[in-house]
Formats: structure tokens, sequence, C-alpha cells
């Protein structure tokens, strides 16, 4: 999977390693949603097909923004986590929830978590963080 970088711009450099649309709906299933298995991601809203998920997957794990660990209860299926990498993105998140809120006039229902981080966006991103400090691989965490 190795890929080489378009240029030496750090905006450059992102979009090469999260710029489709696909990688960043994931980060925000596992780090806002709650979501860490394949099931999970396949529920979401936005229809992903399997096929991409399973690379978006793999790519996320291989560039450091995901681990991926076996459940022990259902060895059959694998737990999806943010690493520091992965949590270190979301400031850009919730920049973009904050751009969308400010500009879309499509969304009709905003989610709960948009109210916090019009209050306290310093606040929302500790609390996040905080859930993933101590449960590296959220075993006690099964749907």
């Amino acid at each position: 999977m190795d890929r080489k970088n378009r240029s030496n711009c750090p905006i450059s450099y992102a979009l090469d390693l999260i710029g489709d649309k696909w990688s960043l709906l994931i980060l925000r299933d596992i780090i806002l949603r709650d979501k860490h298995f394949y099931k999970d991601f396949i529920s979401s809203d936005e229809a992903i097909a399997t096929n991409i998920l399973s690379n978006r997957l793999k790519m996320l794990e291989y560039d450091g923004f995901i681990s991926k660990t076996r459940d022990t209860i259902d060895r059959k299926r694998f737990i999806y986590n943010p690493t520091e990498k992965g949590l270190d993105l979301l400031p850009v998140l919730i920049a973009t929830m904050r751009w969308s809120d400010k500009y879309s006039t499509e969304i009709k229902q905003r989610p709960p978590s948009i109210e916090m981080i019009r209050n306290d966006p310093i606040g929302f991103e500790n609390r996040i963080r905080a859930k993933f400090s101590n449960t590296p691989t959220l075993l006690d965490r099964h749907h």
C-alpha cells in the first residue's frame, strides 16, 4: 500500500491520506458514533459498498489511523478503534461539523452534538478523547 506524496504541501499530504469521503466518515463513525464493528459501518446512512468499506478499513489501519483487534467474545469479528493519530483528527471533524452547521441549508435535523460543539468545542473534544483514553480495545462495549 505504498503511496507517493504528490507534493510537499501539508494540505496535499493530508488529502492523500484522508481526502476521500469514506475515510473521514469511517473515522466519524468510530470516534463520534461509537461504531466499532464492520456491520456497524455497513448500517450507516451513507450506505458504503462492502468492497469500499473493506478497502478503507485496510488503508486506515495501514496508515495508522485505526487499530484492528480480534473480538474476544466472537472470534470471527474485529473491533476497530482510533489510534492517537486518528483521534488527532478530532479537531478536523469538529471544524467540519461547525462549518456545515453554519453553511448547510439542506441538513434538516442537526445531531445533538452540534449544540455541544456550539457551546464548548474544546470541552466536547476533551470528552470524546476521554472516552478512548482508558479503553484501548473496547472489549467491554459489545453490541
